[in-house]
């Protein structure tokens, strides 16, 4: 799947902001920056895969800087963030 760089989320507290790139490299590697990464890294790592699975994004560079987001929150940044990157439209019939 063809990929542009894109972000969504904002860095208030109780938010996530998501970038994604194009990734030459087989995989998708998150570096992630969060207060909370000891205790609620591996979870906000698995939201954020998953999702990108669902858009059939297996190849993406994701820089992920956490304010204390909720699963929710990060489902829905890490979504906004790929239909601008992707084109595809997930609200539309």
């Amino acid at each position: 799947m063809e990929l542009k760089e894109a972000f969504a989320g904002t860095l208030e507290s109780g938010d996530i902001f998501i970038q994604i790139a194009p990734n030459n490299n087989a995989g998708v590697e998150i570096d992630l920056d969060s207060t909370v990464k000891y205790q609620f890294g591996n979870q906000i790592k698995k939201v954020i895969t998953e999702t990108l699975n669902g858009f059939g994004i297996d190849n993406a560079i994701v820089k992920a800087t956490d304010k204390g987001a909720l699963d929710c929150t990060i489902r829905a940044r890490v979504t906004a963030a790929a239909v601008r990157a992707t084109g595809k439209d997930v609200w539309k019939d």
